[in-house]
């Protein structure tokens, strides 16, 4: 079945585009490579015009119109600040009233050098104030959570953060409070933020009023080298950079990648990197005849782990950990069986029963990724076997989530009850104690189809029967 999309004409700054009929004045502009400053709009939230700097002139309205959420029509005729003055006009206003209150913070604030108001400010703002009374201020910071910090004063109000703590992570305890001028971000009745997704807040504030209490304060963003890399926390396999100044993780934020976390991550993997810094090993070091480890060149070390290898013949194994990488743990094993000869191999520092070794051979080795991000949002019903994403894998959550929330899918759980991560998928609960699993799962089928989808988490090995 082909499904035919309904496309309408436009023209933009002068530029006539044909492009899908509902789509925001603003992504059109950015298929072109027309910028249009903006603090409140973000892709992956839905509209709300709240900071109004992306104002835009339509042909036929009377007054600007916020490009991030205003659709286009057939035959609309729309111009940005590029050669529009009434735009221009309007978003250098928008940001006059934004730097009213806005400290000059800039030389300590964290979101100096990588700030879009600071380059905002440059690009679509005045070069004088006519403001000459007092700015509000507001003791500071304020801790929203362990993780995350406040600033109430450089806030503009964009939404960006309650938005994302509604929309995306289902834990609503961030909000906007007050009216007009006294608007400002906080928590109910000054309880904590407490989400495992809080760190994405951060990440996505524009204007630096929500930093980490580990990076505040600790480096600038052109002092840092980053490199991309995957997280190791759990099975998720998200996209993360890791920034790094003097060889010392400073920070690590969610990277951009749409097939697998988006622009999320939880915040084990954001904040819980210490652990790679303690006590880490700088150098070889190899045993002297006392039996003291002491510092050694590479080729010393190497030339002593091979001979240390050699000697233990087939009698060898080796263990990875969970932590490793997909990648990493095939050079291992790849290691293990072609250097060092032996077939014991395994990352699982646990008892291990012979269901689970036959069923991992069975449905799991020699096989590729069957099952995506993209076909778990598409599933028509999704069954949850002994499995918590929300604490097990966070990004299966926040995919199963928005899924269950559009109404493409169903997700039902195996468990002993509905957990509160389950209850923002809006589960449906197969009530199963410990043990119980079995029977549980057998009744399950009638809720499945060809296209379901079965996650199966790690506790099932625990119960005989529940993996066969």
């Amino acid at each position: 079945m082909t499904v035919t999309t309904q496309t309408v004409t436009v023209t933009v700054d002068g530029v006539v585009v044909e492009v899908p009929a509902g789509t925001l004045i603003i992504r059109v502009a950015e298929m072109l490579g027309t910028a249009i400053p903006r603090f409140c709009d973000h892709p992956l939230l839905d509209p709300v015009a709240a900071c109004r700097m992306c104002l835009v002139e339509i042909e036929g309205q009377g007054k600007p119109q916020p490009s991030c959420a205003v659709t286009v029509a057939d035959g609309m005729v729309i111009k940005t600040q590029h050669t529009s003055e009434m735009a221009e006009k309007a978003q250098a206003g928008v940001m006059e009233f934004l730097l009213i209150n806005h400290p000059l913070d800039c030389p300590i604030c964290d979101k100096g050098g990588e700030c879009p108001l600071q380059n905002q400010a440059m690009t679509n703002g005045q070069g004088e104030t006519r403001f000459e009374g007092t700015k509000r201020t507001f003791p500071k910071p304020i801790n929203v959570s362990a993780q995350v910090l406040l600033d109430r004063e450089r806030c503009v109000s964009c939404a960006r953060c309650t938005r994302f703590a509604d929309q995306i992570a289902g834990d609503p305890f961030i909000e906007l409070l007050e009216r007009g001028a006294k608007q400002q971000v906080g928590t109910s009745e000054d309880q904590p933020f407490d989400s495992y997704f809080s760190g994405n807040t951060i990440q996505i504030c524009p204007v630096g009023a929500l930093t980490s209490a580990k990076y505040r304060f600790r480096s600038r963003p052109f002092d840092l080298v980053s490199t991309p890399t995957a997280c190791e926390h759990c099975a998720s396999g998200c996209a993360l950079r890791t920034d790094v100044r003097r060889s010392t993780v400073m920070r690590r934020l969610a990277w951009d990648a749409p097939e697998v976390n988006e622009e999320w991550n939880c915040d084990k993997g954001r904040f819980a990197f210490p652990y790679t810094n303690e006590g880490r090993l700088t150098h070889p070091l190899v045993r002297d005849d006392a039996g003291n480890l002491v510092p050694a060149s590479w080729p010393e070390a190497l030339r002593v782990a091979a001979a240390g290898l050699a000697k233990t013949g087939k009698a060898t194994a080796v263990l990875t950990g969970g932590r490793v990488t997909v990648e990493d743990a095939h050079a291992y094993a790849s290691f293990a069986r072609e250097v060092l000869g032996t077939n014991d191999v395994d990352f699982r520092a646990r008892a291990v029963s012979n269901e689970e070794t036959a069923f991992l051979a069975n449905h799991v080795a020699n096989k590729g990724l069957e099952v995506t991000y993209g076909d778990l949002e598409a599933a028509k019903s999704v069954l949850l076997v002994s499995f918590e994403p929300e604490d097990e894998s966070p990004i299966v959550f926040l995919r199963l989530r928005k899924a269950a929330l559009s109404g493409t899918t169903k997700v039902y759980s195996v468990a002993p009850y509905t957990s509160a991560g389950l209850a923002k998928m809006k589960v449906t609960l197969l009530t199963a104690g410990p043990r119980e699993e079995v029977s549980a799962i057998a009744s399950a089928a009638t809720h499945l189809s060809g296209d379901s989808v079965i996650l199966v988490g790690e506790r099932a090995a625990q119960t005989p029967g529940a993996l066969t």
